[in-house]
């Protein structure tokens, strides 16, 4: 029984949401790993292009939501989703015409096109706050959750309850969906091979009739949507805050940079690593320990580290993998 209790608390308040958190990151590393592999820089934006896609798609769903417009037991804000994926593209792209298609064509140093993204980051982040204020929202309607603490303790007869919130489960199911359609597009496309090939090498693609213009073009949009996605995700679990946004790109380039900057794979790899390891290192272990051990009395809530911590750990992830394997678990390009 104390082991079923154990087992019920580490799924509550580790696994659960570490699975969840892990998904979220993992769609974002994948944008950033993309644009690195394709357009080879490190885009310092993308964290406020979450927020600029996500504070979107609230603004489209307050509109739906006073319409009368809704999804039953699932967020309304997938419906407003394809409205934040179309206005970041044409952000990203409008961007890309004004400010990196410049350095591009000078064949410019990538740190130069990485400062040049530390600029664009700061004016999204005013665009976003602009558009939506500098407040925190809660937008996450529809059914709150799946499995309740109260149901589940009727039907297992335990004193720990279970709870798995419906925009957790629906983090998990996107996030699936949304990488399978990636692979899927990358692997069997035209348009998705030629990418690849572009990554590869960028002289044989244009030898080999390849439109440049076309690839970036299809990286940015590919990039906007799955940083749209991700930031509503992110939002729908926890809350939105334009701020919040520009704090979790630390996390975002540990996890790409962890599994290999370059790597798609590496950066789901990395997204789950990075979300487990957070979890893991600020959660007070002591209610676990107090299961699996009725004999033993810990001093104190035996966490490693407070919440206010949290990303301290992704710079310490980061920082190692750095230092001892630059290419990342999975041997992505050289950061």
């Amino acid at each position: 029984m104390d082991i079923l209790n154990a087992l019920v608390v580490f799924l509550n308040f580790v696994f659960i949401p570490a699975a969840a958190y892990g998904a979220q990151l993992a769609l974002g590393a994948l944008g950033v790993t993309l644009i690195y592999g394709i357009l080879r820089f490190s885009n310092f934006a993308h964290g406020d292009t979450m927020a600029f896609g996500t504070a979107v798609v609230i603004l489209v769903t307050w509109g739906l939501q006073s319409m009368g417009v809704s999804l039953g037991p699932l967020p309304t804000a997938l419906l407003a989703l394809p409205f934040g994926i179309a206005a970041t593209a044409a952000l990203v792209l409008a961007t890309d015409r004004a400010v990196y298609r410049f350095y591009r064509v000078k064949k410019a140093a990538p740190i130069i096109l990485v400062m040049a993204s530390v600029g664009v980051m700061f004016v999204m982040n005013g665009l976003t706050r602009l558009l939506i204020g500098v407040s925190e929202y809660r937008f996450d309607d529809g059914a709150r959750f799946i499995i309740n603490v109260r149901d589940f303790r009727e039907w297992s007869g335990l004193p720990e309850g279970l709870a798995l919130r419906s925009t957790q489960a629906l983090t998990l199911v996107v996030a699936v969906i949304v990488v399978a359609a990636l692979f899927w597009f990358l692997n069997r496309t035209k348009s998705g091979k030629a990418m690849r090939a572009y990554s590869d090498n960028e002289d044989l693609a244009l030898l080999s009739g390849i439109d440049p213009e076309r690839v970036v073009r299809l990286t940015w949009i590919i990039a906007a949507s799955l940083a749209t996605i991700a930031g509503t995700l992110y939002g729908l679990d926890k809350s939105f805050k334009a701020f919040n946004y520009f704090q979790i790109l630390l996390p975002i380039f540990a996890a790409a940079i962890v599994g290999g900057l370059g790597s798609p794979l590496g950066a789901i790899a990395g997204g789950f690593l990075v979300a487990f390891s957070e979890v893991a290192v600020t959660y007070p272990w002591v209610k676990v320990v107090g299961y699996l051990a009725p004999g033993y009395e810990p001093g104190g809530l035996m966490q490693l580290l407070g919440t206010e911590y949290k990303f301290a750990v992704s710079f310490v992830i980061l920082i190692v993998v750095l230092l001892f394997r630059p290419t990342g678990l999975f041997r992505g390009k050289s950061v």
